[in-house]
């Protein structure tokens, strides 16, 4: 299937590594010129170049840091420099510490809150104009499935993540009639460094082993096993496809089946 994004432009936050990286290379194979951006240099150059030596979109990157007031400027500038305009824009942000409620701290509230929804709004406020006056754009915000049902232990991401929800569905009956589509991808147990460290949190706080956790955590979802990240970024590239582009204003869960409500 052609997703019609060849030649598009795309930024994808977060995309040193995890889901962002499966992301940008799942775009780039579908022929989009793809700018990543984290805060290692060296791992952005390396992600860089072997999307740039397999085809057949190609990849620039820029160093930012969601948690420093300067990141949307930053990458303002460099969406201008580097691609010269942008068609799909790709939300995402690593996810808060573990903890309880007791643990959401004023200042850890706060800064949280800063990096993960402050800015990824500013900085597509800053961004939509280009994609209104051209009438097309694709806006997809990575989440959690902790939007639809609450996850243990994750209170500070339960607590932030759905005031996106909110944000994105508003935002999608706002720039349709300009061929713009706001969507939500939340993902479940996807196979990354984050459900590793998750997981090992869990195996602490348990006594269990790793393992064992692995394993409870496998059964409870339908599908029987975790996600691939290739998954994951497959069901990405199709939102922002040109094939799309009557789905607008929606959650899509690619997570197993895990969630129980409808």
């Amino acid at each position: 299937m052609d997703l019609g994004i060849t030649g598009k432009r795309a930024l994808v936050l977060a995309s040193s590594r995890g889901l962002g990286k499966g992301i940008a290379v799942a775009l780039a194979r579908e022929g989009a010129h793809v700018l990543l951006c984290g805060r290692s240099v060296e791992t952005l150059k390396a992600n860089c170049d072997a999307i740039n030596a397999q085809g057949p979109g190609r990849a620039d990157w820029v160093e930012a840091d969601l948690g420093e007031d300067t990141f949307v400027e930053t990458i303002v500038a460099a969406v201008q420099e580097k691609l010269g305009g942008l068609d799909i824009l790709v939300n995402n942000s690593g996810g808060p510490t573990p903890g309880s409620t007791e643990d959401m701290s004023e200042e850890k509230l706060l800064a949280y809150f800063h990096s993960m929804v402050l800015r990824i709004i500013t900085l597509t406020n800053r961004l939509l104009p280009g994609m209104k006056e051209q009438r097309w754009g694709r806006v997809l915000t990575v989440a959690s499935s902790g939007i639809i049902e609450p996850i243990p232990g994750l209170a500070l991401s339960n607590t932030l993540r759905p005031a996106l929800a909110g944000w994105s569905k508003t935002l999608a009956r706002e720039v349709a009639e300009y061929g713009v589509t706001s969507n939500m991808l939340l993902p479940g147990s996807i196979m990354t460094d984050r459900l590793i460290s998750l997981d090992s949190a869990a195996a602490e706080r348990s006594g269990k082993s790793v393992d064992e956790v692995r394993a409870a955590a496998e059964r409870a979802i339908p599908a029987r096993r975790y996600g691939a990240v290739e998954e994951f970024a497959a069901t990405a590239a199709f939102l922002v496809s040109a094939s799309a582009s009557y789905v607008t204003g929606t959650l899509v869960r690619c997570d197993g089946g895990a969630a129980r409500s409808v």
